[in-house]
């Protein structure tokens, strides 16, 4: 039996134990690699909270709350200044799609909180299609801040703009669409590294790692270990154009059905994907097998036509957050590994098992650099950092593997 095997004695107990528990997972973190920065969604249900997404370049630091952006900054300065002791120069290499204006948003935002520790700081990349004769991509954000992206030429196994090198690069690109680099010769410092792009990362390795410490740190503090989970599968081989493979992913989703309520929905998540794609809800196995074409396509390829061939099937976990009459999850921005901020993210359209990362969301920003022990009032701000900490952790052994392979 668990000492703690209700969703509010755990709340309590991270209320009241903060220092305990973060410096246990001190212990789990030391000798990792953890993310240079990363955010981690979060739902949370009428029993349990548990991570369902962890994404390793992240976008959105412009929905994170005023008061949390200068501890932001300064994780920002640290792990610049651990990376490259020396550095003065600082290069961002963004996503290709400059029409998102909400991205250029959190690309200015990344922009200001590097150089507000007077940095250098350019926004480069050597993706050719954006840019026609000219050096400098001038662009203006959906909040008309301004900004620049410079043409980058790999030189000496270096990236170099008409600035120059740079001390440190910071990847802000997933690499579903790989640009044309060879990330192994390159002698520039670039975090996160490529290696954990789209191309080779998947959900399923994030979670499995996730699992071993969510488990050791339940075993620790006596703890039920589904408060802090959902329970998932991976089927592997699927073809959703020719349907080759729907049959085994149908047994799966039955399978996982079968070990929670009846109520709750199921997840299937592309392996490899992000943005929200390649994401369909289901309540049972039936739901795969009539699948039609259109559900089937879209769950064929995402992002820069990366094609879908493995699946995690999830456990769906019904919010129970709401705003302004919207189901609502919680994502964490973490930055070496610790907490720095985070925002609601809500949608209208959507009910409290749908996917929350579609057309209609909108954010709603909190606040959580004041969390301290014993503060009742920041219970939940706790739990989802705590979750996010164990979550980045996992990130930790996924870069580690990474490196072994």
């Amino acid at each position: 039996m668990f000492e703690i095997d209700t969703k509010q004695k755990l709340e309590n107990f991270i209320t009241h134990n903060w220092n305990k528990i973060n410096t246990f997972l001190d212990s789990k973190a030391e000798g990792l690699e953890l993310p240079f920065y990363n955010s981690v969604d979060i739902r949370e249900s009428k029993t349990k909270f548990a991570p369902v997404d962890n994404n390793l370049y992240p976008a959105g630091f412009n929905n994170l709350c005023f008061l949390d952006l200068n501890i932001t900054a300064e994780k920002f300065k640290n792990e610049i200044l651990r990376l490259a002791p020396d550095a003065k120069k600082i290069a961002i290499i963004p996503e290709s799609h400059t029409k998102n204006l909400f991205y250029l948003d959190h690309l200015f935002t990344i922009f200001s909180i590097i150089e507000k520790y007077n940095f250098e700081v350019d926004i480069i990349t050597n993706d050719e299609s954006l840019f026609q004769e000219q050096e400098v991509l001038n662009l203006t954000s959906k909040s008309e801040h301004q900004l620049q992206i410079l043409k980058a030429h790999i030189k000496d196994q270096r990236f170099s703009t008409k600035n120059g090198n740079y001390d440190l690069i910071i990847l802000n690109n997933d690499q579903s669409q790989p640009l044309n680099v060879d990330w192994n010769e390159l002698e520039d410092i670039v975090v996160p590294s490529a290696s954990l792009g789209w191309r080779n990362r998947t959900k399923t390795q994030h979670f499995v790692f996730y699992k071993k410490i969510a488990d050791e740190f339940s075993k620790e503090f006596s703890i039920d270990p589904n408060l802090l989970q959902a329970k998932f599968k991976t089927a592997n081989d699927v073809d959703f154009h020719t349907k080759d493979g729907l049959d085994e992913l149908a047994h799966l989703v039955s399978e996982v059905k079968s070990s929670i309520q009846e109520h709750q929905n199921i997840f299937i998540k592309a392996n490899q994907g992000t943005y929200g794609m390649g994401i369909m809800v289901v309540d049972g196995a039936e739901d795969v097998l009539s699948m039609n074409r259109k559900i089937r396509n879209k769950m064929d390829i995402g992002k820069n036509k990366l094609k879908f061939t493995s699946v995690i099937v999830q456990e769906g976990v019904e919010t129970v957050l709401t705003h302004d009459g919207g189901p609502a999850e919680v994502t964490i921005y973490l930055v070496g590994g610790r907490p720095v901020g985070g925002f609601l993210r809500a949608n209208p359209l959507k009910d409290a098992q749908g996917n929350l990362n579609a057309r209609g969301m909108v954010y709603q920003k909190f606040c959580i650099s004041e969390i301290h022990e014993g503060h009742d009032h920041k219970a939940k701000e706790g739990v989802y950092s705590i979750i996010a900490r164990i979550s980045t952790i996992a990130a930790g052994h996924e870069i580690l593997e990474s490196k072994n392979i």
